[in-house]
């Protein structure tokens, strides 16, 4: 087992004290925290309702886990995959009595983030994640605008799979043509959402759409995934699986049936899309329509939209 820093969310305290601690030992307010295991490289966030923990990732590497506070079954914290839209080491809540939200790392402008904060031992937010105070600030100094974050119900974590299928399959030479305007950001994070029913797929970066087009599907998207991309290198693009709520840890390396459908896109667009993938990019293949989250459980998958 590895040894890891392990500290409660009393400010001012001394260095952690190292121990060969357990998860699932953790007291409301400690945490595990080792760094050195994966110095650099993208980080995830993966946030579980059902275990009231927080595990955080660099490099597809788990370098932490929390104690956290989720919201009140009144006051439910939202699941799904979501974007951090801003950061503030001095936050006040602008919804609840100007209320302190020290590191606070926004999910959703409508009220949704990860801060520091009480740690009773049980959901007791209005829908945001209260971390300790100490894991908050760890937390905050290795993130970026655009890290994903996912919040299950479950207590699933990422496993490394294969490039995404509908990514890799050979282009479509009768495909409808495709829109391209990279120009209209530049620069930030980059999300991928491709939507099983509509047969259609759209790039967003900094959360406006650079990009759309027509894709071919073997095979039915009977499920929503996600991944992350970890890293590229001369073999290609390395993924990371992000569990949903309600979807198990893939133990095996065998493919599922979603998995092993293909995507056939325009000529040209595999390559325009591959020249914006960087480490940290979030593919969402969903089978509902992009513009209705269809029935069953609501499962937040993008939320570009300003405050």
């Amino acid at each position: 087992m590895l040894t890891l820093g392990c500290t409660t969310a009393a400010v001012g305290q001394a260095a952690p004290a190292t121990v060969d601690g357990r998860i699932e030992h953790l007291k409301p307010g400690e945490f595990l925290w080792a760094p050195q295991i994966a110095p650099a490289g993208p980080v995830t966030v993966i946030v579980s309702l059902k275990t009231q923990r927080a595990y955080a990732y660099r490099n597809g590497v788990p370098i932490g886990v929390s104690t956290i506070s989720s919201g009140t079954p009144d006051h439910a914290t939202p699941t799904g995959v979501f974007t951090v839209l801003q950061k503030d080491v001095d936050h006040v809540s602008n919804v609840y009595a100007d209320a302190p939200m020290p590191f606070m790392q926004r999910l959703t402008w409508g009220g949704i983030a990860m801060h520091a904060g009480n740690l009773p031992g049980y959901p007791a937010s209005h829908g945001c994640i209260r971390l300790p105070r100490a894991f908050a600030a760890l937390l905050y100094r290795i993130t970026r605008l655009g890290m994903t974050v996912v919040i299950t119900d479950d207590a699933a974590v990422p496993v490394a799979v294969p490039t995404p299928p509908l990514l890799s399959g050979a282009a479509e030479p009768s495909a409808t043509p495709f829109v391209w305007r990279p120009d209209r950001a530049r620069t930030g994070p980059v999300s991928i959402v491709v939507s099983g029913r509509d047969r259609r797929l759209i790039v967003l970066r900094n959360g406006v759409e650079i990009g759309s087009s027509a894709i071919a599907i073997d095979g039915p998207v009977t499920a929503t995934e996600a991944f992350t991309l970890g890293r590229k290198d001369a073999g290609g693009a390395h993924w990371l699986r992000l569990p949903l709520p309600g979807q198990a840890p893939d133990a095996g390396t065998e493919l599922s049936p979603e998995e092993a459908a293909k995507g056939h896109l325009p000529p040209g667009f595999g390559e325009l899309l591959d020249s914006v993938l960087t480490p940290g990019t979030t593919l969402l293949v969903t089978r509902d329509t992009l513009k209705d989250s269809g029935t069953g459980a609501p499962v937040t998958v993008i939320a570009p939209d300003g405050p």
